[in-house]
């Protein structure tokens, strides 16, 4: 168990006010670190903690959080800090009472204006992580290129080594080498994403303000971030109308989300085995089937 006497006293340190630990509760939902909300002299905080070597982890999803926050688009908790204490590393963040009426209109909204925030190369100054699994970054000036390596081709090779079938293998790289085949007509623009943006990471405050949380963030094709809102549960249908009002996706999409959920696919194999392998080697050959 984390030293809680040890977060109260780097919560002072940090803050400059005396903090008094006086409730904690756990917080589940996460099926990768351990997190609570704790509460003391008049204020509330989100901390989130795992062992000491995941440091580097809280701290590219607090560099990822203040990214968006410097887009001025849409809600993200604020970071306090991340540490060490004992031998467990950690993030402070905001408290957000997550509880507030629904208003998907006004994410869809906001997302699309977050997605305006572009870089002119795809990719992120640093590495962090999907899940629990490494996301490699490194800056491509051809997002075929980016998607095909840093994407389909990290996973597939991990997923290789987890023992995913020798046709799923087979499969998921004749589709690496298809690829470009997706944008032939189609040329997008490095926006800023969150980068897992499914429905357990995005909610609404108090007052119905959408909030975005625990992004993999990276400058990407925006369809990248609106497909994966579909892949577990989806969005409601104002979201999707309110962001196509704001910034219509082009006509492809409907096609190409397929090639980029086949990324996260490949990482739910990566991090939970099971039917994935098999999900992810009929993605394959079905976006192959596009192709002919």
């Amino acid at each position: 168990m984390i030293n809680w006497s040890d977060i109260e006293q780097q919560i002072g340190s940090h803050t400059g006010d005396v903090f008094s630990l006086e409730r904690k509760q756990s917080i589940g939902g996460g099926s990768i670190n351990d997190a609570y909300h704790v509460s003391g002299s008049g204020q509330d905080y989100f901390i989130k903690y795992n062992n000491a070597s995941k440091l580097d982890m809280f701290e590219a999803e607090s560099d990822g959080l203040k990214s968006i926050l410097c887009s001025t688009s849409i809600r993200v908790p604020r970071v306090l800090f991340t540490g060490i204490s004992n031998n467990y590393s950690f993030i402070v963040l905001e408290y957000i009472d997550l509880s507030g009426p629904q208003n998907p209109e006004l994410m869809g909204e906001q997302l699309a204006c977050m997605h305006r925030l572009t870089e002119n190369r795809f990719g992120w100054f640093r590495d962090n992580t999907i899940g629990a699994t490494r996301q490699c970054n490194d800056w491509h000036a051809d997002w075929v290129e980016f998607w095909t390596d840093c994407r389909l081709g990290y996973q597939l090779e991990l997923a290789a080594r987890n023992g995913i079938g020798s046709n799923a293998v087979k499969q998921c790289e004749l589709l690496r080498s298809h690829v470009s085949d997706f944008f032939g007509n189609y040329t997008p623009e490095a926006s800023l994403l969150h980068g897992d943006l499914w429905s357990g990471n995005a909610a609404f405050d108090k007052s119905g303000l959408p909030v975005i949380f625990d992004p993999a963030t990276y400058y990407g094709d925006r369809e990248a971030d609106i497909a994966m809102t579909e892949l577990f549960g989806g969005f409601s249908q104002g979201f999707y109308q309110a962001y196509n009002e704001n910034w219509a996706l082009d006509r492809g999409y409907k096609i190409r989300k397929n090639l980029y959920n086949q990324y996260h696919i490949l990482n739910h194999f990566n991090l939970f085995g099971g039917g994935y392998g098999q999900q992810a080697e009929h993605m394959a050959m079905q976006l192959l089937a596009e192709c002919r």
